[in-house]
């Protein structure tokens, strides 16, 4: 049997039915993660050791009769910027290269719980700050085509879904982190309504951003994962009680928006044709199709390139070489002021102190106005304009990103270029919407995403009109 074809449903009504068993599932991704792993490099670290044990404890609980859960058995990646105790958490950075988390992210525990098989960590930009995982301190992951990138800063998660040497995986999105590399890698991604999932345990880049969420084969998939992983936590206090708006209304009778500021100059002409071409058959299966305007979006990547460095310059502020992480203490390093300023210098990358410096910069005396304090304002602009579509549609679709994945070192000599790449992701991050990435066809053999945006807490909307979705392809 293949497994890397199931779904989590499949996988689970095969347990239960001693098809197979949780040991043998954990053994066959476990030997995938180790014939394919060298090259794709998705994984960081891994545990086998734990998953064997986590697997076999599921198998007790099935030969005893006991009740398991959805996930029970279930082999996941974890991005490697969310805690599991006793296990390395780098966030792909020479700073962390050898901190071991203390304690549970609170997605964790809630995984833990329900009895799902942890392989391991998975890598990503440093401090989750890029758009092709080329950031990592450590080395750049390669998914299906070993000379593009998976897209970023999930990348690591994104490949080993792609690669089948994981079931699903979680990722955080701060302003495309998930959704993009799923469409990169031709996975589903999905970025939930901030605050619905606890960010608990999860290593800080903006916090008014950040999300944690899932990658998945489906539709379907994605739901079952977030459903265990959602959820007021009372040490997060931006997490909120999830709010069920259930909607059984399908692609028939839905009415999709379709923002004009998202076909742009300078996307993909062909990634556009599929697109369009993805969304007509939406309308054939009976979707209502009709163009809307969400005109702030043009200010939207410059309002999250003034706000996202501006609270990541805040977060980064505790690497300061004195309580934990990479130290030149020691090291002839001289007083404190030089402790502080060589461990950054030696143990940050590039792009993370391009963000800090950017991000002082716009919070210091006499720019703080004339940057940060606007740069909010066009924010809440930003999430007017999703206010005011949501009155006449149920759904908007757009592309995922305006091209498909991009060669190694094609951006990385130009940072600008780089963020272009989250164009049509950070508008979501800064109204808090939820949206959901999905495969939708492949351009010159390389996959494209259609992503779905809905209003907070309708992520019941993406699933469902994603699951019809995937029955018309």
């Amino acid at each position: 049997m293949d497994f890397t074809k199931l779904t989590i449903r499949e996988i689970n009504k095969n347990l239960k039915e001693k098809k197979f068993s949780a040991s043998e599932l954990a053994g066959f991704f476990i030997g995938e993660i180790e014939k394919k792993d060298k090259d794709i490099k998705a994984f960081l670290s891994n545990d086998f050791a734990l998953a064997k044990k986590q697997a076999q404890g599921v198998d007790e609980k099935i030969k005893a009769g006991e009740e398991i859960s959805m996930l029970a058995g279930v082999p996941a990646a974890i991005k490697d910027n969310i805690l599991i105790q006793g296990m390395k958490a780098t966030a792909s950075s020479k700073m962390l290269e050898n901190y071991v988390a203390t304690y549970d992210a609170t997605v964790i525990e809630k995984l833990k719980s329900l009895d799902t098989v942890f392989l391991g960590k998975t890598n990503m930009d440093e401090f989750a700050m890029g758009s092709s995982t080329e950031n990592s301190a450590f080395f750049k992951t390669k998914p299906k085509d070993l000379s593009k990138v998976p897209g970023g800063s999930s990348g690591g998660s994104a490949a080993a879904v792609a690669a089948g040497e994981a079931v699903f995986a979680l990722g955080s999105d701060t302003g495309g982190s998930i959704r993009q590399p799923a469409s990169f890698c031709g996975v589903v991604g999905l970025k939930p309504t901030y605050g619905a999932v606890s960010r608990y345990g999860l290593i800080a880049m903006a916090s008014s951003l950040d999300q944690i969420g899932p990658f998945a084969k489906t539709a379907d998939d994605a739901r079952v994962v977030f459903e265990a992983i959602k959820g007021k936590d009372k040490r997060d206090a931006t997490s909120v009680n999830y709010l069920d708006r259930l909607q059984e209304k399908g692609l028939k009778g839905l009415k999709v928006g379709i923002p004009k500021e998202y076909f742009i100059d300078g996307m993909d002409k062909e990634v556009e044709r599929l697109i369009k071409a993805e969304i007509k058959k939406m309308e054939d299966a009976g979707a209502k199709i009709e163009e809307i305007s969400l005109p702030h979006t043009k200010s939207a990547l410059s309002v999250y390139y003034i706000l996202m460095p501006a609270e990541v310059s805040s977060n980064m502020a505790r690497y300061d070489g004195i309580k934990y992480g990479f130290s030149t203490h020691g090291q002839n390093s001289g007083d404190l002021l030089s402790v502080y300023l060589n461990s950054r210098a030696e143990g940050l990358g590039a792009e993370v102190k391009r963000r800090i410096m950017l991000g002082t910069y716009v919070l210091s005396a006499g720019y703080y106005d004339a940057y940060y304090k606007r740069a909010q304002q066009v924010r809440t602009k930003i999430t007017d304009d999703f206010k005011k579509a949501f009155e006449k549609v149920d759904i908007i679709a757009t592309p995922t990103s305006p091209t498909t994945a991009f060669a190694f070192g094609e951006k990385t000599a130009d940072p600008l270029s780089m963020y272009l790449a989250d164009i049509f992701t950070v508008p979501i991050n800064l109204a808090g919407v939820p949206a959901i990435s999905i495969p939708c066809g492949d351009v010159k053999s390389m996959p494209v995403g259609l992503q779905l945006i809905a209003p907070w807490f309708y992520e019941e909307t993406l699933f469902k009109a994603g699951e019809e979705y995937e029955a018309i392809r």
